[in-house]
């Protein structure tokens, strides 16, 4: 297939997407309608297209890859992941609801004191920009190869078009249009995900009992690691890892909220949570026996494999399996892609406009000017930090957003563990110096651990993380309430 026709392709979906947001987005652009989407979101879309903002473009190549490295034992996490869905949907929805929130941070104001609003604000901004930029830096760098590399188009030029696309039709309503535009990203992603696994398998000339027979007896399927302490795939360090990351990065993360806090209700929002997180199992579940395929037809044929698994199925896809399965990982990439996107756009310009701006107290006027302005400051962002993370990355890109997620959102973690399950105040002014020394205190105990002790530690420093700023917090309440007697 020619760089001419995947970008026709390209062109007609977003065309589509265009379209929407103009009918979606017509008789309101208000910053209630881009913020919160007037509340009107019906749970059942929401649901849908957060499917496809939780798995992302990262997911079409590095969860598939994960397999030839680490088997099935990615799901032990995602099991976990649902869990945590479970604690969101009864602890922290019913929260945001009864205080009416905007943004989720506001409540660590009225817990804490602006220092800590600041500081969780400031952490997410800092979390959203960096995995989302990892994000759209692999379906940049597929679309670069794919299509524009041909026509000696310069990555970055790419990666504008790309960011402009998002902005185009994303700036008018924000969240109010991207429920709809994610929800038919999300359909068209797990559409081109079944067909990929349907292709495949036409390609390895087996019936379903033959390729269901060959998966489980494969080595490749193990899914769970329960003997071995040491490695990062032990079963209780995943699982509890997942719960934790599923709360942070999906009940902290006001992405993720803001689109829950469009329902029109706490009970829809809940309805939401659980169909999602249910959702979540067997997506996953298919990338990775589209994985463990890919592995098996690799060995049928010969086939020498890229030394960095999230090469793998772009590598099949753009030179062994024939144009259909080309349409179909760039069309699912895309939709994939571009559905986790968008929303983090908007939700980066929505945290920045009222947690760090607070344009609720500015007049509609300005404060709609003053959104506009930060929703193209980030678009510009955006392409900076991906461009850097071209430079600098060098292992598997979900990999490398849960290990990033570990610092990052673990004094997120701490703040709203500390202010949920105790009655205690701390020292507002603290609280920044906490937040940073945590994560930093993190970094040395996973260096130190790794070269003295030999234990190298997984996803659950963002456990150890949290449980550094949930302790700081609590030595510096000790400190004020000393002061108070």
């Amino acid at each position: 297939m020619s760089g001419l026709s995947v970008l026709l392709i390209i062109v007609i979906y977003f065309s589509v997407l265009l379209t929407i947001s103009y009918l979606v987005g017509r008789k309101s652009t208000d910053n209630e309608a881009f913020f919160l989407g007037n509340k009107k979101s019906p749970w059942w879309i929401v649901a849908i297209g957060m499917v496809g903002s939780s798995i992302s473009g990262v997911s079409f190549v590095s969860v598939p890859g994960m397999v030839r490295g680490i088997d099935f034992t990615y799901l032990q996490t995602v099991f976990g992941f649902f869990f945590g869905y479970v604690v969101i949907a009864n602890v922290l929805l019913p929260l945001y609801y009864r205080l009416n929130l905007t943004t989720i941070y506001s409540y660590l104001e009225e817990r804490f004191g602006k220092n800590a609003y600041k500081t969780g604000a400031s952490f997410f901004l800092l979390s959203k920009i960096i995995g989302a930029a990892a994000r759209l830096y692999v379906v940049a760098l597929i679309l670069q190869t794919v299509v524009f590399d041909a026509w000696n188009v310069p990555f970055w030029v790419t990666v504008c078009g790309t960011i402009l696309l998002i902005w185009l039709y994303t700036f008018r309503s924000g969240i109010k249009t991207i429920v709809w535009t994610d929800t038919l990203q999300t359909l068209i992603m797990i559409l081109a995900l079944v067909l990929l696994v349907v292709e495949v398998s036409g390609q390895l000339n087996m019936n379903f009992q033959q390729l269901f027979s060959t998966l489980v007896d494969s080595d490749k399927t193990r899914i769970f690691v329960l003997d071995d302490w040491h490695s990062k795939q032990n079963f209780f360090k995943q699982f509890f890892s997942g719960i934790f990351i599923a709360i942070v990065m999906t009940g902290l993360d006001q992405d993720m909220m803001q689109k829950n806090l469009s329902c029109r209700n706490l009970k829809d929002a809940q309805k939401n949570m659980y169909w999602y997180g249910i959702s979540f199992v067997p997506v996953n579940l298919l990338f990775l026996i589209l994985g463990a395929m890919l592995l098996m037809l690799a060995s049928q044929n010969n086939i020498a494999l890229p030394v960095l698994s999230d090469n793998i199925l772009p590598m099949f896809a753009t030179s062994y399996l024939g144009k259909s399965v080309l349409v179909l990982f760039v069309v699912g990439i895309i939709a994939a892609a571009f559905s986790s996107a968008d929303s983090a756009l908007a939700a980066l310009t929505t945290s920045f406009s009222v947690d760090i701006l607070g344009v609720q107290k500015q007049s509609k006027e300005k404060a709609e000017k003053s959104r506009k302005i930060i929703h193209i400051a980030i678009s510009v962002l955006f392409v900076v930090i991906i461009l850097l993370f071209r430079a600098v990355n060098n292992k598997s890109v979900i990999d490398a957003i849960y290990i990033i997620a570990s610092y990052t959102y673990g004094p997120l973690l701490g703040m709203y563990s500390f202010g949920l399950f105790t009655k205690l105040k701390t020292v507002d002014k603290a609280i920044p110096f906490i937040a940073i020394a945590s994560p930093l205190i993190c970094g040395s105990l996973d260096y130190m651990s790794s070269h003295f002790w030999g234990f190298s530690f997984g996803y659950e420093l963002l456990m150890i993380n949290g449980l550094i700023t949930f302790a700081g917090m609590f030595m510096f309440s000790n400190v004020q309430l000393t002061v108070d007697n």
